[in-house]
């Protein structure tokens, strides 16, 4: 089993990641400043350090002893994407770690080019490879617990409405970040994987009135598919963040997912849609459905705390 260091481990898909590191028998080294970063989960023993992705002696520290890095940039974070994995592929060298798993959170384009923002990931495979770590790359296209966010949730829950700022006819290929943990566990000990990136999304590809019709079974009455626009999705993200978010970051917020989402229904490029047939026989995990993940969560509103976003 492997020692496997976690950063963003405080987050929703850093959590998803130390859960199923931690059900197939590895050690984890969950990178955080918080004390208790997983909201009153337990997940057994797990180291928790801190560090700062602008110190490289401090990533390098994190790093020591370790087996393997999971990588997922944060929401708010300190440094830019492209910087953010050049210096955890550095770092990683200087360590000698053996893997280096990158969840880019997003989709990867075929081909380089100004792909609005998709085009950041390009680079930044481009720049984690010339670091010359031993890496496997992932993008995941659309999460599921996204449903469970702060900016989600309550309309669920609340109003019985499904809000999201995706055409009806959009096709997406949702996937759980329990997957996502999985291919990225996967991808530890496969040498035929070094070096490689995927496009990953889930088992099954749904229309927005197709999960409102899924989510009305795990809730149990009947939720409305209720297209927003992407710029009152926007606001409602940033609102989801509160105080948290300063009012020039929900500037700057607001204006990239207004035009992330509008981007996203109007492209030709369809980059919340994956054909996972190709990845599955590549890499044979056992995947979960939207009705499936639905169906495991818990549709009541309580005062459990829960991270506002990805």
């Amino acid at each position: 089993m492997a020692l496997v260091v976690v950063f963003g481990a405080a987050g929703r898909q850093g959590m998803a990641q130390v859960r199923q590191l931690k059900r197939a028998g590895h050690e984890v080294r969950a990178i955080s400043r918080r004390a208790d970063p997983f909201l009153g989960e337990d997940f057994g023993a797990v180291d928790i350090r801190p560090a700062d992705i602008r110190d490289m002696d401090s990533v390098v520290a994190a790093m020591e002893g370790a087996d393997a890095v999971f990588y997922t940039h944060p929401v708010k974070a300190a440094v830019g994407l492209v910087e953010g994995v050049a210096i955890v592929g550095q770092a990683a060298v200087t360590a000698n770690i053996k893997r280096v798993v990158w969840n880019t959170s997003s989709w990867i384009p075929d081909r380089a080019g100004e792909t609005f923002s998709y085009a950041a990931n390009t680079k930044g495979i481009n720049a984690l490879w010339r670091t010359g770590a031993p890496a496997t790359v992932f993008g995941s296209v659309l999460f599921m617990d996204n449903l469970l966010t702060n900016w989600a949730f309550p309309f669920i829950v609340g109003e019985n409405r499904f809000v999201y700022p995706h055409m009806p006819h959009l096709e997406c290929s949702w996937i759980s970040l329990d997957d996502v943990a999985k291919f990225m566990i996967a991808a530890i000990d496969r040498p035929d994987l070094e070096g490689a990136w995927l496009n990953i999304g889930g088992p099954e590809i749904l229309h927005p009135p197709q999960v409102a019709e899924i989510l009305s079974e795990a809730v149990g009455r009947p939720i409305k598919y209720d297209p927003s626009t992407p710029r009152q999705f926007a606001r409602n993200l940033c609102d989801a963040f509160g105080a948290d978010m300063s009012d020039e970051e929900r500037r700057v917020t607001e204006a990239f997912m207004e035009a992330f989402y509008t981007f996203n229904n109007e492209t030709a490029q369809k980059p919340f849609r994956v054909d996972m047939g190709p990845v599955l026989e590549r890499i044979p995990i056992e995947m979960e459905t939207m009705r499936q993940w639905a169906g495991r969560q818990e549709w009541r509103l309580t005062n459990k705390p829960r991270p506002p976003a990805g």
